[in-house]
């Protein structure tokens, strides 16, 4: 047994064979064990409620953060003060009409120094126009400011801030020698509750039961600043005029790829489920290398919305044809000339049926058919280098050595892995041992040492990702961290910082390849997260452990 005291609680934690020596001293796997025992926990909540731990476990309104880089002085349209303050299009019911396709009540806000969520597409436009040449999105799926701080204070051992920016993490601290930004958007859809047809890729009743739109006074101006109605931001007991839809990833996704408002499941169409143009296929069309990561799924909700057309974010197997340029439901005749480079997972998830995928589903695996598979492989002619997940083979070196072969014979690249019905990469957990506690589900992921071995790494993956796309002058790259969205749904802190510092180390990956092979005139990254969740950390010091 091992015991830790946190506010002057003694936790006993079961020490199980397969955990590490780190693992003595692991404090959040000890307050995740103990609040989820407990249902509550004197330290947070997740919700509204605080003596109920798990109350909630799906996303909210809350504004989210952005951190820039290469964009201080880049000019009007790449600089962030294009869009902050005095031109907020909060502050213009005109603005907020084109942007909703009505003026959402409530949501025109003078003081409004948040810009939109669609801005992010802006600010790539414009790298774009301006000659950018390597432009980097990296989304944190469901990482809001409280999500970054919670790690931040894990990984420094002290509470550094309580607003702004911060401090902690890698994309916090780093400056790209004085180029960087930080702000920060609303993520409210055009509307929650559209109905859709996926077999005949169809919109059912536009404009769907709830639009979007942000009040600050009940929301809060700022991230960290709580508002007047904390049930205002989860579209919870308020009159119906007061109410505001929160986002899912592929709405929130296709305004940071698409530059649109959508309804919550739809991939880069708009509210009546008409197919958009991505910054992916501007800069394709530009003569760009584009690509797309993910620690989740390869045509989960935000890599779909790297490039894919559907009105369904379910329809994966379709999704995926979208990305790999193949013949799909949404373009049965002409596919799209699809991504140069795609990796993620999916690996081991297999489906006898699959209702949400439509009539055409095919049995086999959840995201990526076998026939289509065999299509895209170059050994059958097609234009991708393909990398499995293999038994006995290390996932980081098998792909990293796809990923060269692709980059010397300037071919595509294609990563599929995964841990089966986990779907995502691995949780690290916040002390590093790959070992979850339970969440809200109650039950806890579990791993064998094969899963750790064969698969690769967030920042592995993009290591590779690189390798291909800058055998190119002028690339384009998404990269999720989608696991932190997972650990999040599942009220699951442990997971949840590890997933941050894990898309930390892939942040890293890119800011060092730009030191070392660009510079922050050719370069753009921009990191930010597709909608926050609901967490209130409410002493921030226990997660500093002391």
């Amino acid at each position: 047994m091992q015991r830790a005291v946190i506010f002057g609680v003694t936790l006993i934690l079961a020490v199980s064979s397969t955990m590490t020596s780190a693992s003595a001293d692991d404090f959040v796997r000890a307050l995740q064990t103990k609040a989820i025992e407990d249902g509550q926990a004197p330290w947070g909540y997740w919700g509204t409620t605080p003596d109920n731990y798990i109350e909630w476990g799906t996303h909210s309104n809350r504004l989210i953060p952005v951190y820039t880089f290469g964009t201080l002085g880049a000019g009007n349209g790449i600089d962030l003060k294009s869009y902050q303050g005095a031109k907020s299009p909060y502050r213009d019911a005109t603005a907020l009409k084109r942007l909703y396709g009505r003026t959402p009540p409530h949501s025109v806000n003078p003081q409004a120094e948040y810009f939109d969520q669609t801005n992010v597409f802006d600010i790539q436009k414009a790298a774009l126009a301006a000659g950018k040449k390597h432009i980097f999105l990296v989304i944190f799926d469901g990482m809001d400011w409280q999500s970054t701080r919670n790690a931040a204070i894990f990984k420094t051992g002290k509470v550094a801030y309580n607003g702004g920016r911060g401090t902690g993490l890698h994309f916090l601290d780093y400056t790209a020698n004085g180029t960087s930004q930080f702000g920060f958007f609303c993520t409210s859809p055009h509307n929650e509750g559209t109905k859709v047809d996926v077999d005949k890729q169809t919109v059912q009743n536009p404009g769907g039961k709830l639009f979007g739109g942000y009040n600050a006074e009940l929301g809060g101006p700022e991230p960290w600043s709580p508002g007047t109605d904390i049930k205002y931001l989860i579209s919870k007991n308020q009159p119906a005029d007061l109410q505001h839809a929160y986002t899912d990833s592929s709405c929130s996704a296709t305004s940071m790829t698409a530059g649109i408002k959508s309804f919550n499941g739809g991939v880069n169409v708009d509210a009546q489920g008409v197919p958009v143009t991505t910054i992916a296929h501007m800069a394709q069309q530009q003569g760009y290398a584009v690509g797309a990561i993910s620690s989740v799924p390869i045509s989960h909700a935000t890599p779909a919305c790297s490039y894919a057309h559907n009105v369904d974010r379910d329809d994966y197997q379709d999704l995926t044809r979208d990305l790999l340029g193949l013949k799909s439901i949404m373009h049965p005749e002409t596919p799209l000339p699809g991504l140069d480079v795609i990796i993620g997972t999916g690996f081991g998830d297999e489906r006898d049926k699959d209702n949400g995928q439509g009539t055409n589903f095919v049995p086999g695996n959840a995201y990526l058919t076998a026939d289509d598979l065999k299509t895209v492989d170059i050994a059958n002619g097609g234009k991708y280098v393909t990398s499995v997940r293999k038994s006995g083979v290390k996932g980081g070196a098998g792909l990293q050595q796809a990923a060269e072969l692709a980059a010397k014979d300037k071919t595509r690249l294609l990563g599929f892995y995964g841990v089966g019905k986990t779907k995502h990469l691995p949780f690290r957990t916040a002390d590093g041992d790959f070992n979850p506690v339970p969440g809200r589900s109650k039950k806890a992921e579990e791993y064998l040492p094969a899963d750790l071995e064969e698969n690769p790494t967030l920042a592995e993956m993009t290591t590779a990702a690189i390798t291909v796309l800058s055998g190119r002058d002028r690339f384009w790259l998404m990269v999720e961290p989608g696991d932190v969205d997972w650990a999040n749904h599942d009220d699951n802190l442990d997971n949840s910082i590890g997933a941050v510092i894990s898309g930390d180390d892939a942040v890293k990956v890119i800011t060092d390849w730009v030191e070392k092979h660009s510079n922050w005139k050719d370069a753009l990254v921009i990191v930010t997260a597709d909608h926050g969740h609901y967490f209130h950390l409410t002493k921030p010091e226990v997660l500093t452990g002391k």
